[in-house]
This record gives structure tokens, sequence and C-alpha cells, in this order.
């Protein structure tokens, strides 16, 4: 049968990689583009802690990837 592919761990020239860790870079594009479009809509005037508000953020989209894999595991299918 063999592994799920989002739970496999990654292997490059012989480090063995995480899937938290890839699941974390993976995060990493939507976090920062929309850390870019929610700073040029002017919406960080209305937040009093940024790097707080920044780090759940990351951690909300962290939390949505890790969720979803299932479901796209399925989709691809």
């Amino acid at each position: 049968m063999g592994t799920a592919w989002p739970f496999f761990t990654l292997e490059a020239l012989g480090v063995y990689f995480p899937p938290a860790l890839i699941w974390a870079v993976v995060a990493l594009g939507p976090y920062l583009l929309l850390r870019w479009g929610l700073a040029r809509a002017g919406f960080y005037r209305l937040v009093w802690h940024r790097p707080l508000f920044d780090a759940a953020l990351y951690i909300i989209l962290f939390g949505m990837i890790v969720f979803l894999l299932p479901a796209l595991r399925e989709v691809l299918r």
C-alpha cells in the first residue's frame, strides 16, 4: 500500500526533513502573499500588535494546510 504522500519524509543529500517542515514551507507562500495584501489595503492600521497578528495568521494558515491535506489527496487521486 505505501505511505500517504502528505506524510512522507523528504530526504536530500542524506538529511531527512520531517513532513511538518515541508508543510511549514508550503504555508509560507500564502502567508507572505496575504501579509503583503493586508499591508497594501491598510489593514494593519486596525491591528494593535502587528507581530502577534502575523504569527497568528501564519499558524492559522499552517493549520489549514495540515487539515486540508487529506481532502487534497482525495481530489488529486
